[in-house]
């Protein structure tokens, strides 16, 4: 079984997925403090809702916007799993060319995204994030990252006009 992880600046997204199907998902609030200790026991118990355990996860893909966090997973997934994680980020081949002024300003969630979307839908077409923050993201025929758009998420804009 794979273990996804999207470590999102307010969230984190995890899917368990058995080949390409989809087995089981949950959302987690993030905690920027967590040690991998604690990544192991929040998945552990996660994992134990649903009548499983992390000694059946034989992969582990981490896309995190949260650096320290991909850090500490990266420690968990060793530690735990007795393997290497995949961290999404810089250097990482996901056969997705960034066409963008900068590429590393790019989170790996975006890119994350971007794969998922041209795989499952093709191309062009656009990705839509609702996080923290609203990613559009505009995918090319090929699957290229052709740029985007980042606007205040909800709970942002919703503060915002508290605030006024």
């Amino acid at each position: 079984m794979l273990l996804a992880l999207d470590v999102g600046n307010t969230q984190t997204v995890v899917g368990l997925y058995d080949g390409e199907t989809l087995a089981d998902h949950w959302r987690t609030t993030t905690v920027r403090t967590h040690t991998g200790d604690e990544l192991a026991l929040m998945l552990v118990g996660l994992l134990e809702l649903r009548g499983r355990a992390l000694s059946g996860i034989d992969a582990m893909v981490v896309a995190s916007s949260v650096p320290q966090l991909a850090v500490e997973y990266s420690t968990m997934c060793r530690e735990h799993l007795d393997r290497e994680a995949l961290i999404v980020g810089p250097g990482v081949r996901t056969g997705v060319a960034l066409r963008v002024d900068n590429p590393l300003e790019v989170g790996p969630d975006r890119v994350a995204n971007s794969v998922a979307a041209h795989a499952q839908f093709g191309g062009p077409c656009i990705v839509v994030d609702f996080g923290t923050a609203i990613n559009f993201d505009v995918v090319a025929a090929g699957g290229d990252l052709g740029g985007g758009a980042i606007a205040p998420g909800l709970q942002v804009a919703l503060d915002a006009l508290g605030d006024r």
